[in-house]
């Protein structure tokens, strides 16, 4: 960032801190649509962001002016002109520019800007340097300008096709020029000059040879390239009739070209025009619609259909049934209340509750609970599919398709998740209340009085048997005490445990609520993990795509 800020400090204007910071936000959008949306156009826009950048962090002080055109149409004998020097081959039979050649005026950062265009040191000409060498009159306006003769792009070498494409993409400004014969060629209107119909303002058009055509067909031709050009939306662009040759329009051409290097302002347009290209073919693709909340609406409709699937109902049911064999063993009459420990307690068959120590020795085993049935499953798959279709309905169809693939991304993990998320939640059966530990130490004193009162009527009646005398026997109410005992402490503690069912019922019905209330926030935690965090993640990537999208095109 840093050094985008010192590159930006290069350019003249205030533009430089906004190219900065729509190369960055090019930059994110980029980052967010990667993986999303097309790959062959999310990797154009970061081709984009990056040349531009390491464009910035270079010469700032250098236009590079790029001459490009078919062969034969004078780029060459244009290069020489322009430099006024004789640097760039010229052939005989079939003119045509195997390589870049480049000149430069103005050494300081020159051959910096020059390796990062890819242009051999053999072929690197640094102006003043030859005016040391050559009694050649050096030209202060073009002070800064890098003129580059590139080669044919109609060569029948593709690595000369591969290169011209390569620099035009690279340079601060293209010269097209153009020759009586094939001007109107379909191959560099379609392939070149109507694609850079964004850049016109970095762009001139030369008509070459124009002493080859007579007088009397100038204007016209003219005319009617200017007519190709306006078609290809190039209505801005300056069009100029030269002959290198004779040097007819050299001056004017040479003028328009100064006039850009000494504005210092080609390298910002062309860094803009293409960066806002970029980002207004990501934001097609990309849309700018509001994304839905995601799971909100349908929030309920998740968590009941996961917590089906993970069997919550039969859970929860375990939890009544637990509770109430539980309870049946501690407030029931204890006489008989020893037979419930013969019965298999619904919670311990589900692998669940086991204590402290049952947890420790069977840490990481599943439980007993039943996977998901099919229809449990398609009812989870219809809910995730719900959600994902309210969040993506006004999506661009790449967003869309990326928030429903997220929403399924981890359902493979379903199963182990429902089954630890059921398995891990505290089901509250394992304290008992004091409620029953009253009504259990009440139990156990009407058992001991009716085993006192059993005791002292045998007593009684061993006495009476061996015709011994017998203590006198209190009585209450006329009923001696010791059958007042036994009958009182059994009825009272079968009535007891009749009546302790009513409270039974209603603790058991508590119990349930809560496990299912803690049951239901686990399975929450689920359906956020599972489906609403991934999907979270898509929109947040695509408000950051389309924020970032919108500061590049303000």
């Amino acid at each position: 960032m840093t050094s985008l800020i010192e590159g930006a400090k290069k350019l003249v204007g205030k533009g430089g801190a906004d190219v900065t910071d729509r190369i960055d936000a090019l930059d994110e959008a980029v980052r967010a649509c990667r993986g999303r949306l097309d790959d062959r156009l999310v990797a154009e826009a970061a081709d984009v962001a990056e040349r531009a950048g390491a464009r910035l962090r270079l010469s700032g002080n250098h236009t590079v002016v790029a001459l490009a055109g078919a062969t034969g149409s004078g780029k060459s004998s244009t290069f020489n002109a322009l430099t006024g020097l004789d640097l760039a081959a010229i052939g005989v039979r079939r003119p045509t520019t195997s390589w870049t050649m480049s000149c430069a005026w103005g050494t300081a950062g020159a051959g910096e800007l020059l390796d990062w265009l890819g242009v051999p040191k053999r072929h690197q000409v640094m102006r003043n340097s030859q005016l040391d060498e050559a009694d050649v009159p050096g030209d202060a306006s073009l002070d800064g300008l890098v003129l580059l003769d590139l080669p044919d792009h109609d060569s029948t070498e593709v690595a000369h096709h591969v290169e011209v494409d390569r620099l035009v993409k690279l340079a601060d400004m293209l010269v097209w020029v153009l020759d009586p014969q094939k001007y109107a060629d379909a191959a560099i209107h379609d392939r070149y000059l109507k694609p850079l119909a964004a850049h016109h303002e970095v762009m001139l058009v030369v008509l070459n040879h124009i002493d080859e055509v007579p007088e009397d067909r100038r204007e016209s031709m003219l005319a009617d390239l200017r007519r190709l050009l306006d078609a290809d939306g190039l209505e801005d662009v300056p069009l100029l009739a030269t002959s290198a040759k004779k040097g007819d329009g050299i001056d004017e051409l040479k003028d328009a070209v100064a006039e850009r290097v000494t504005a210092k302002k080609s390298m910002r347009i062309r860094l803009m025009a293409d960066v806002i290209d970029a980002a207004e073919r990501l934001a097609d693709a990309n849309g700018s619609a509001k994304a839905g909340d995601v799971a909100r609406a349908r929030q309920a409709e998740l968590v009941d259909a996961f917590a089906d699937a993970a069997g919550v109902p039969t859970v929860v049911k375990a939890v009544a049934d637990s509770t109430r064999m539980r309870a049946a063993r501690a407030t029931g009459w204890p006489v008989t209340a020893w037979l419930v420990r013969f019965r298999t307690d619904p919670l311990r068959r589900l692998h669940l509750d086991l204590g402290a120590e049952g947890k420790q020795l069977t840490a990481g085993a599943r439980t007993s609970v039943p996977e998901a049935s099919p229809i449990q499953r398609a009812r989870v798959d219809s809910a995730v599919r719900a959600v994902a279709d309210d969040v993506a309905d006004q999506l661009s169809a790449p967003w869309a398709a990326s928030v429903r693939r997220a929403s399924v991304a981890r359902m493979n993990d379903l199963n182990d998740a429902l089954d630890a998320a059921v398995g891990g939640t505290d089901l509250g059966v394992s304290r008992v209340p004091l409620s029953w530990k009253l009504i259990r130490v009440v139990q156990w004193l009407l058992v001991a009085a009716a085993a006192a009162g059993v005791v002292w009527l045998t007593a009684l009646a061993v006495m009476g048997y061996l015709n011994t005398a017998r203590p006198a026997t209190p009585s209450v109410l006329g009923v001696p005490l010791p059958t007042l005992l036994l009958v009182g402490g059994v009825v009272l503690g079968l009535v007891l445990a009749g009546a302790s069912r009513l409270v039974v019922r209603l603790t058991a019905r508590g119990k349930a609520r809560t496990a299912d209330r803690r049951l239901r926030a686990a399975i929450t935690d689920v359906t956020e993990r599972l489906v609403t965090e991934p999907m979270e993640a898509e929109v947040e990537a695509y408000r950051t795509a389309r924020h970032a999208l919108a500061t590049v095109l303000r």
